[in-house]
């Protein structure tokens, strides 16, 4: 997320996988939906293997907890969809994120990042534009651009999502 890089502070949604946090820029965010019926598309990655209906468009649904190796985990009464907007090749793109529980738009201070360790991460550091020390406690932004080209396309399709 260049935007925490780039400013002194920036405003993010935070949110768990499988009991890590997890923060995108507000800005991208253009909705928080409760689980809605989703649909199987045969073939896609499982990353984005569903698409949604959202508001009368057909979007897809993807898993950051299987880009980061954190496994499927059962819908609760506290798993949310995230609908963010995301330049993929040069389109803005909507997109539903899965996200165990929805927190908060907080604010994140520059001065509070670092960049993922090189060693003794359980996940890609390539994944992870910074991690974000607030109350004791890291909060990992992870790089979508760098997660839906590799993750995204692992089908073989010229796009990141292989939807059709």
């Amino acid at each position: 997320m260049s935007g925490i890089q780039a400013t002194k502070t920036t405003e993010v949604l935070t949110f768990d996988l499988r009991g890590e946090t997890f923060a995108l820029e507000a800005g991208l965010v253009r909705e928080v939906l409760d689980v809605t019926p989703e649909t199987a598309v045969p073939g896609a990655a499982p990353f984005v293997g569903a698409v949604i209906n959202f508001r009368g468009r057909v979007i897809p649904l993807a898993d950051l907890r299987l880009a980061f190796g954190l496994g499927r985990a059962e819908t609760t009464i506290d798993s949310r969809i995230v609908v963010i907007e995301h330049d993929l090749g040069g389109e803005p793109t909507l997109i539903g994120l899965r996200a165990d529980k929805v927190h908060e738009v907080t604010t994140l201070n520059r001065v509070d990042s670092e960049p993922p360790p090189s060693v003794g991460m359980r996940w890609r550091p390539d994944f992870i534009c910074c991690l974000v020390k607030r109350n004791g406690e890291f909060i990992v932004v992870p790089d979508l651009e760098q997660i839906f080209t590799t993750r995204g396309g692992a089908t073989g399709a010229s796009g990141p999502f292989n939807l059709s």
